[in-house]
């Protein structure tokens, strides 16, 4: 695991919970990979001590670029950093996404900040033909922050949120079914964010014989897998086995993923 000081270019909030931060990586070689992240010291101090994990939203050349919800201490620490500012970074870390290079279309299942997760995605298969059909869920119409930046690859986006009422499982069912599997043959599915969207998106690519992966957030305090902190199960053939989202995630099969 790699520790660099990278220039932060610039740390904008772009919505009223959420801040958006663009920072140089020019000086890393390692390939960047959608659905991985970096841990990201978030204070020149000793407190907030923890590290935050933040998932890769944008991956470019020489520069990397971070969509965030600000919540707790960390967040709002990590707000406070100024364009010009030295950024404390491990990374890239985790396993990442698998594009298949012959799907023709795939699905994009996220909530909320996972969205940010998702959008490297879209990325990567527009740069290999793929078309991309989405489906943003969030509180409010504002959190839909990525929703042009998809439409700006090509994506085809269908955004839902709890401010008109149309972000409970039941529509996102219908939504699926009768406007996207009627229009779209759907060759691989993608989710993060959401319990209850993961267990549609699992449940939706069994039904139709589709593969999936899935993005696990859960709180990282070391990102090395030595505090056994973000620990989930999978299923591994016939047994269930925990494993480190750090680690082994935090992508993994949609289908090997329990979420009872």
């Amino acid at each position: 695991m790699k520790k660099y000081q990278a220039k932060v270019l610039s740390n904008k909030q772009v919505s009223k919970r959420y801040w958006h931060m663009v920072v140089d990586t020019s000086m890393i070689q390692t390939p960047v990979k959608p659905g991985q992240f970096f841990h990201i010291r978030c204070a020149d101090t000793f407190s907030p001590f923890l590290r935050r994990p933040l998932s890769v939203y944008r991956i470019n050349e020489e520069t990397t670029e971070f969509l965030y919800l600000v919540k707790g201490q960390g967040t709002i620490a990590m707000s406070q950093i100024k364009e010009g500012d030295t950024l404390d970074l491990m990374g890239p870390l985790g396993t990442g996404f698998t594009l298949d290079q012959q799907a023709k279309t795939i699905l994009l299942v996220a909530r909320g900040v996972g969205v940010a997760t998702l959008a490297a995605v879209a990325q990567a298969a527009y740069n290999q033909g793929t078309h991309c059909v989405a489906i943003l869920s969030a509180r409010t119409k504002e959190d839909l922050l990525a929703a042009e930046f998809l439409e700006g690859f090509g994506a085809t986006v269908y955004k839902v949120t709890e401010e008109e009422s149309t972000s409970h499982v039941e529509h996102i069912e219908k939504v699926i079914l009768r406007d996207i599997f009627s229009q779209y043959k759907i060759d691989c599915i993608y989710t993060c964010g959401s319990r209850r969207l993961s267990r549609l998106s699992q449940k939706t690519a069994n039904k139709h014989h589709i593969q999936g992966e899935i993005a696990l957030e859960e709180h990282m305090s070391c990102a090395m897998g030595a505090c056994y902190a973000c620990v989930c199960d999978i299923r591994d053939q016939e047994k269930i086995k925990s494993v480190r989202v750090c680690i082994e995630g935090p992508v993994f099969p949609l289908d090997k993923v329990v979420m009872e």
